[in-house]
């Protein structure tokens, strides 16, 4: 993968908006969009406002991440041309699983599919 570390680099305050205009254009809420980080990061509103504020970027959004979900090596398909599941970059992974599921909840997937119940 090229490019890993401009992604690294990039500001997730930068991002966020973005996930949520595809959300939103789909008809879904930016309540759904953080219930999606929540789950895949452990972070909560307030820590996920901080991580915002502090326009924190990829790579130390990741690393400050309260828990990486449990179950999310669940999460598998082909986003940006890469299988995420067979991404050996575990940061670069975890940037691929919470873009897939930001594209699952676009295209209508139902939040316990998403979340992986």
């Amino acid at each position: 993968m090229k490019n890993l570390e401009r992604v690294y680099k990039m500001s997730f305050a930068g991002v966020y908006p973005m996930y949520i205009q595809k959300a939103e254009k789909k008809g879904r809420t930016k309540e759904e969009v953080d219930q999606i980080i929540f789950w895949l990061t452990g972070y909560d509103e307030k820590s996920l406002k901080e991580q915002l504020d502090n326009k924190t970027n990829f790579e130390d959004f990741f690393g400050q991440a309260p828990e990486i979900n449990p179950n999310a090596h669940k999460i598998t398909g082909v986003i940006c041309g890469y299988r995420v599941e067979e991404i050996e970059d575990k940061l670069m992974q975890q940037v691929r699983y919470l873009d897939k599921l930001i594209d699952e909840l676009a295209k209508g997937k139902a939040m316990e599919k998403i979340l992986r119940t």
